[in-house]
């Protein structure tokens, strides 16, 4: 490990406080810490794009394997901190403000073109940054500690009662995996539930198309609004065309009219959503 590394990295400051109104759950323990950056598979010349240092822990994990930091953070009080932290360390960056409202993808690819993202996300505001990591320019993979009920919902099949449009809106762009389980114990304050990582990788030819990809995530998301509905009902009720032109559309798309949302793979949905664009351009 090249000693430049570790050899500017200043004393740790007492940390602060966590703050509720920020949903702060620091992760303290090591073996976990570790655990996430190796499942990062960091090559020693990446940049990465870390949402939530929190302390810096993490942060040290990160940077003992990659080229390049490029930390978010929305407390002030722990963005000063991490800024002293590493104030002789010129490869670690600290930016202070909302991650929902930054060009993440930019911010990772204009250091070498590439990036990774690694990010303790927010219970509150996980499905935002899910969708927003998965916009262009996307990571290389994104590795999320998330909510285990999220992350069960990420990679649920169809046909389950977990499966529903954040299962749908990932994985038309990345391949999900759930890679372990985080007690609560392993954080502190301890939340009151249980977490689990996820690791997203970017397909090479997603599911969807560019030109679909804005309208496509309300799309899915309006349907499983519908989801006990049959898809015809639900199709007539989004839509607002007549039940014949309605069954036309169903039939384009290969999509069963009294199949159930909950059942329909990915693929389809991106039929569905083409022909639902190609309805209303014609």
């Amino acid at each position: 490990m090249p000693p430049s590394r570790r050899a500017a990295r200043a004393p740790a400051p007492p940390p602060p406080r966590p703050r509720k109104r920020f949903g702060q759950h620091f992760l303290t323990d090591p073996r976990i810490l570790g655990r996430i950056a190796d499942a990062a598979m960091l090559q020693t010349d990446d940049t990465v794009v870390e949402i939530g240092p929190g302390r810096g822990t993490r942060t040290d994990a990160l940077r003992e394997r990659a080229a390049r930091v490029i930390a978010i953070e929305l407390d002030r009080g722990l963005a000063a901190a991490l800024r002293l932290r590493y104030a002789g360390d010129a490869a670690v960056s600290i930016i202070e403000g909302d991650v929902l409202a930054m060009p993440v993808g930019e911010l990772g690819t204009a250091a070498s073109g590439s990036y990774v993202l690694v990010g303790n996300v927010p219970y509150y505001i996980t499905t935002p940054i899910i969708f927003q990591a998965l916009a262009a320019p996307r990571p290389k993979r994104a590795v999320f500690l998330v909510q285990r009920e999220v992350a069960e919902r990420i990679v649920a099949p169809p046909g389950g009662k977990t499966y529903g449009s954040l299962s749908v809106n990932v994985r038309a762009f990345a391949r999900a995996e759930l890679l372990f389980g985080v007690k609560a114990g392993a954080f502190q304050p301890a939340p009151s539930v249980e977490s689990a990582v996820v690791r997203l990788t970017p397909l090479d030819s997603p599911v969807v198309p560019p030109d679909l990809e804005t309208s496509f995530r309300g799309f899915v998301q309006d349907v499983f609004g519908l989801r006990r509905k049959q898809m015809r009902r639900v199709m007539r009720t989004l839509t607002g065309l007549p039940p014949d032109e309605v069954d036309a559309l169903l039939a384009r798309a290969g999509v069963d009219g009294a199949a159930r949302p909950e059942t329909l793979p990915v693929e389809r949905f991106a039929d569905l959503a083409r022909a639902v664009r190609d309805a209303r351009c014609a």
